[in-house]
């Protein structure tokens, strides 16, 4: 790790230990495809590891919906692609609602493998007294989903740019394209985040802005 990036993954670390909450601190990481959010999240875990809290790792990813509800608009619809890809309703219920204040603090990681396309028995667990959240994704500024976070990042990247540089055809992905535009226009995540994190080059991600009140 370039001393650049652990920098910024230590002030970000810094900035979520402050926080004070009676249960878990909630910590979305949000961005375009292929902007580095689980990469990100899985540093920012280790990073804060050693302050000996409990932290829970989780993924939108594992809240996906059924291929025939991902698909009910078409394969290549990117407004399918935005509203059709995850089951938030079952997301706040299994995870979010109880690890929000006056939650019951038993949760659900996943419910849903999208390789098989098949549901997942994930075991409940209990959260335990002070523990965090890391919870990476795109679309974590949903208005159905804002409302949860107590701390969150939106990763800035170029997609087009991005997927050139990781030798992915950006030909052919306006479903992914044009729904994460859709996904500005109507949330503009980057107004919502707690953090705005310059991630372009990995080796020298920067804070680009902050809204941390």
């Amino acid at each position: 790790m370039t001393p650049a990036r652990r920098a910024v993954l230590e002030q970000v670390a810094g900035t979520i230990l402050a926080r004070v909450a009676a249960g878990t601190i909630r910590v979305a990481i949000d961005g375009v495809d292929g902007a580095g959010k689980t990469i990100f999240a899985d540093e920012l875990d280790d990073m804060l590891a050693p302050s000996g809290r409990p932290l829970i790792r989780a993924s939108v990813d594992g809240f996906h919906h059924p291929r025939p509800v991902r698909y009910r608009r078409g394969r290549e619809s990117p407004e399918g692609f935005y509203r059709d890809s995850y089951d938030y309703a079952t997301l706040r219920r299994v995870l979010l609602d109880p690890l929000s204040p006056g939650g019951s603090g038993r949760f659900q990681r996943a419910v849903f493998d999208v390789d098989a396309d098949l549901p997942v028995d994930a075991p409940e667990e209990q959260a335990a007294p002070g523990a965090i959240l890391l919870f990476d994704g795109i679309f974590l500024h949903r208005p159905e989903l804002r409302r949860y976070w107590d701390f969150s990042v939106f990763l800035h990247v170029d997609w087009a740019r991005n997927h050139r540089l990781r030798g992915q055809p950006v030909a052919g992905q306006e479903r992914y394209s044009e729904g994460q535009a859709l996904y500005f226009r109507e949330c503009r995540p980057w107004d919502q985040a707690s953090l705005i994190i310059d991630n372009h080059d990995l080796a020298a991600p920067f804070i680009a802005g902050a809204q941390l009140a």
